[in-house]
């Protein structure tokens, strides 16, 4: 070969689309393939296909494997002079790997592709029975399938066919192999067929017709008996043919295998018998069926064996699959299956998945399948077993949009071409997008993106995904507000009771008045309602998510008629990613955080990521910026009660933020997943609403003094948080337990000073709990010297004196989570320096002192427990509780707290960490104990937010539990696993403080 020639052909492989242009020229120089590399049609057919060095390689070993030299010249020469089989058979070379394996063993087999009359464009499955006939076992059976696959690859990839063509084609092929493999099976068991009734029912994909290359085919069997036949005995054949068909197709040979039948969608799956009669179906589905099997019984299609048996099942089932939105149990079924099943696929491959990645495959089906249940029980036309057609025929109805139906369409044919052609190539079972860039290539090519195929293709398939989950949750709600909306005329509508019925599948209790909502909300042409149709959408499905989505719809209404005309409000939920779903979160959370924002609307703002301005953000404020600003607004009131009243305006807004963002960061959101360090939630709020109570109760303090006494107090006064209020462990719902103690000033009598003293504490309590917008912030000084018999305030002498001569043991525990919190500096110090010795004791507790702590505990739970309470389910007082962790830490620092400075913190984790780090607790012990005080923390925590009030059980009504549950990270319908997890995890804490508290030498 001349080097002009290499040249001219070098350059022509390299135009033609050849990523190895000098292998192929080598391989054309061969003195047979002269008649490829000379003719210019068979080489630009080569550069058309997905892969030409591909296409090359296996025309290669189809030439090479001719039998004999003649036979090769027939199929160059055929290649030459017929474009449509070039096409085709170049076509599939190019695509598959795996088929031109098969060409390469039967090498005849290129012949099935020279011509096709019009008839033969889209085969049947008599067709394809046809082209089965003659396979008399499994291996010849294998290559009759292959010879049939060969042609549906090649009319695919040469766009004679479309997906949803090339889907049904697949699975027509699927119910033709069915047959032919139930007939062997029949052949080898005479007596066993003729003993019985066998139908073969496909389901999923087979049986909606829209198979893919490489699939599980999915069946149920039924069978009876034929006449005179014993039931039992026909059963055992039914299931002897069953199982050996079932080998005929999943078995590898030499010619390997066609694909696995799996017949788990039965009744009780793989636990259940595999094959049973029609009264036995029945009666599973009557009684037993969840609701993903009527779901998955909306593709079911009688293929293979007793054709009239299969359409009895058909006809006696179809009446159930139509009420199962009816069921009782659907709304929490559907909130379930809703929630992708994504656990089992590794997080590097997630992004990766075309069935069920966020925007995937499944996405699509399932809100297909879910609006069919819903729908499809008063309109027949929607009982597709087929995606498209189902799609279509909701679009048509007014079920859908027409526009989104079309966006859905085309974006879910876009994602299963791109299924079938990865798994074209090697005949393999894969949902996942190839990684290497020869892969993508030829990938994007096989789809027509020949410019820049690999970034072409990683355009379009982000396009078609996100598509896929913009429209996901639209195409649920945009109709809902189409049916109280005015539409073009024409245009399909929802009615108005098909809208009821979506609404009620979709976990609205009143649908009615949630379309009452919609329609105040959305109708008329105002700039206001135009946006909200564009939110609404979203926000019905993120309520939908929620265990209460009628309270979120209602509280939105609520919102949005209060700040409907402030302009930064809608242009916040629009443009602001964040807030919109925040806000969704929040208003159906429960009923705290909604009645904090209804007293002050304005707090959404809180809600954005403060790119429009809005001041937003949910991390809880430091105390110090915190107090400054309370201090500044009781600066300038005019008098005490106004100077209140705008720090408890304050803590208000600032309780939404700490409420929203525990909300937010327990639920997560699409952008942010949910906080998986409970613990840290805990502290988090803990620690923002104890920083929060200290700053009220110091600016409360200032507008009281500077009212009554200008800038000076004739006492020093300083406030001593204690209980959780000084371990920085507040909830929601806790008051403020404290110690008030004053120290008269340089030549103020003793008696003036107790006197200022205590009206500052009766000023202080009195502002703080008047009825107002904002919530009452209550202080209880009942752990003060002599309880409710004591003086309210003492001075620090009095405090001296009293601890040095009548202090309890209980007393000096009560001390260990005394911290100052708001006043003098100073005399809080030296409160501090004056009870040290007392809770934490140099000679650490006598013998007498640990039995009294028990006998106090004890005498508390019984006490305290409400009657009729499950002790195993009350946070505080229960076995494993908080009680349980809080005495027994508390007894480790009364003991060791003296030695071991650590221990010496009012905040319960903290000590805990310190008492493993000094080798008191052993590390499991620890982590059981913190678990269990974490766990009982976010329990409480979540009960406030939900009921809007404190309380220490869970609550009792479904919907409240389903919301607790939801806070604490369990799904629709998991509350019974919450409260078994609960148990549990108190449970192994109860037998830590058995250990530790009660043990005689602990």
């Amino acid at each position: 070969m001349t080097p002009g020639r290499r040249s001219s052909t070098f350059t022509r492989l390299l135009r033609h689309g050849f990523t190895d242009p000098s292998a192929a020229e080598r391989l054309l120089d061969s003195g047979e393939l002269a008649p490829v590399r000379d003719d210019p049609f068979l080489l630009e057919a080569l550069g058309a296909t997905a892969d030409p060095d591909l296409a090359l390689h296996g025309l290669v070993r189809l030439l090479e494997s001719q039998p004999a030299p003649t036979a090769r010249r027939e199929l160059l020469d055929t290649l030459i002079a017929a474009k449509p089989l070039r096409d085709r058979l170049l076509g599939v070379l190019g695509a598959s790997a795996a088929l031109a394996d098969h060409l390469a063993r039967h090498p005849s087999d290129w012949q099935a592709l020279v011509t096709y009359e019009p008839r033969d464009l889209h085969p049947g499955v008599e067709e394809f029975e046809r082209g089965l006939a003659e396979a008399t076992d499994p291996i010849s059976l294998r290559v009759a399938y292959r010879r049939c696959l060969l042609s549906i690859a090649a009319r695919d990839v040469c766009g004679t066919t479309d997906l949803h063509e090339t889907a049904a084609e697949l699975a027509d092929l699927a119910t033709a192999t069915l047959r032919a493999a139930l007939a062997m099976a029949e052949v080898a068991a005479p007596g066993d067929a003729a003993a019985c009734r066998l139908a073969v029912i496909a389901m999923g994909k087979c049986g909606g017709h829209e198979l893919n290359y490489v699939s599980d085919v999915d069946v149920i069997f039924v069978a009876e008996a034929t006449d005179g036949a014993d039931e039992g005995k026909a059963l055992k054949s039914a299931t002897k043919l069953a199982s050996h068909m079932m080998r005929i197709c999943s078995e590898t040979t030499i010619e390997g295998s066609i694909w696995p039948v799996d017949a788990n969608l039965r009744p009780e799956g793989r636990n259940g018998p595999l094959v049973r009669t029609l009264s036995s179906h029945l009666a599973y589905y009557q009684r037993w069926a969840k609701t993903w099997e009527f779901q998955a019984l909306l593709k079911a299609r009688p293929v293979a064996g007793d054709i009239e048996l299969g359409r009895q099942y058909v006809d006696a089932l179809e009446p159930l699959v139509w009420k199962a939105a009816e069921r009782e149990n659907f709304v929490t079924d559907v909130q379930k299956m809703r929630r992708r099943v994504v656990e089992n696929i590794p997080a590097a491959e997630i992004e990766r998945e075309l069935k069920l990645g966020p925007g995937g495959l499944r996405d699509v089906e399932f809100a297909v399948q879910l609006l069919q249940l819903v729908h499809g029980r008063t309109d027949p036309s929607l009982r597709s077993g087929t995606t498209l057609d189902a799609l279509q025929a909701l679009a048509a109805g007014g079920y859908v949009g027409r526009e989104d139906a079309a966006r859905l369409d085309e974006a879910y044919r876009f994602l299963r071409s791109m299924e079938h052609r990865i798994q074209l190539y090697r005949l393999r079972r894969t949902h996942l997008v190839p990684e290497a860039e020869a892969d993508l290539r030829r990938l994007g090519r096989s789809l027509g993106l020949r410019t820049d195929p690999v970034v072409d293709l990683q355009r379009e398939w982000k396009r078609h995904t996100g598509v896929v989950r913009r429209l996901h949750e639209k195409l649920f709600y945009r109709p809902l507000l189409d049916a109280v909306a005015q539409l073009a005329p024409g245009e399909a509508r929802l009615s108005v009771e098909a809208a009821r019925e979506r609404l009620v599948a979709l976990g609205y209790a009143d649908p009615a008045a949630a379309l009452r909502h919609l329609e105040a909300l959305a109708s008329g042409v105002t700039r206001k309602a135009a946006i909200q149709r564009t939110l609404l959408p979203v926000l019905l499905g993120w309520f939908a998510d929620s265990a209460d989505p009628d309270a979120g719809l209602l509280n939105f209404r609520k919102v949005s008629d209060a700040l409907g005309k402030t302009p930064w409000y809608l242009r916040l939920l629009r443009d602001e990613g964040a807030a919109a779903e925040n806000l969704a979160r929040v208003l159906s959370a429960g009923r705290l955080a909604p009645d904090l924002l209804m007293r002050n609307p304005e707090a959404v703002a809180l809600l954005g990521d403060g790119t429009t301005g809005t001041g937003g953000g949910l991390e809880p404020r430091d105390r110090a910026p915190l107090e400054q600003e309370i201090l500044a607004a009781a600066g300038r009131a005019e008098n005490a009660e106004q100077g209140v009243t705008a720090a408890r305006g304050v803590r208000r807004r600032e309780l939404f933020r700490t409420a929203a963002g525990d909300i937010v960061s327990s639920y997560g959101t699409e952008t942010s997943p949910a906080e998986p360090d409970q613990g840290a939630l805990v502290d988090r709020v803990g620690a923002a609403v104890s920083d929060l109570t200290a700053a009220t109760l110091a600016g409360t303090l200032r507008a009281v003094v500077r009212d009554g006494w200008g800038d000076t107090l004739p006492t020093q006064f300083a406030i001593i948080g204690m209980g959780r209020f000084g371990g920085h462990e507040l909830g929601y719902g806790s008051d403020a337990d404290v110690l008030f103690v004053h120290e008269p000033r340089d030549g103020v009598d003793e008696r003036e000073a107790a006197e200022a003293a205590n009206k500052v504490v009766a000023e202080m309590r009195r502002l703080l709990q008047l009825p107002s917008a904002d919530p009452p912030l209550l202080i209880d000084a009942d752990l003060r010297p002599e309880g409710k018999s004591g003086p309210l305030v003492r001075t620090l002498n009095s405090y001296e004196a009293y601890y040095r001569r009548w202090s309890l043991v209980w007393e000096s525990q009560a001390l260990l989570r005394a911290e100052p919190v708001a006043g003098d500096e100073d005399l809080g110090r030296r409160f501090t320096e004056l009870i040290d010795p007392l809770r934490y004791p140099e000679r650490g507790l006598g013998d007498d002192a640990v039995r009294e702590i028990r006998r106090l505990k004890a005498r508390m739970e019984a006490e305290r427990l409400p009657r009729g309470a499950d002790p195993k389910l009350h946070t505080k007082l229960g076995p494993g509780g908080l009680s349980d962790v809080e005495w027994t830490v508390q007894l480790i620092q009364m003991r060791h707290g003296w030695h071991e400075p650590g221990l010496r913190t009012t905040r319960t984790r903290e000590a805990l960490s310190h008492a493993h780090a000094a080798g008191l607790i052993a590390a499991e012990d620890a982590a059981v104990l913190d678990e269990a005080w974490v766990l009982a923390t976010r329990v409480r925590n979540a009960v406030m937010l939900v009921r809007g009030r404190a309380g220490d059980t869970f609550p009792t009504a479904p919907r409240e539990l389903a919301a607790v549950g939801r806070y604490l990270g369990y799904g629709a319908g998991h509350a019974g696993d919450m409260l078994d997890a609960y148990r549990r995890t108190t449970r192994r804490a109860r037998t830590v403080v058995k250990d530790l508290f009660y043990a005689d030498g602990s």
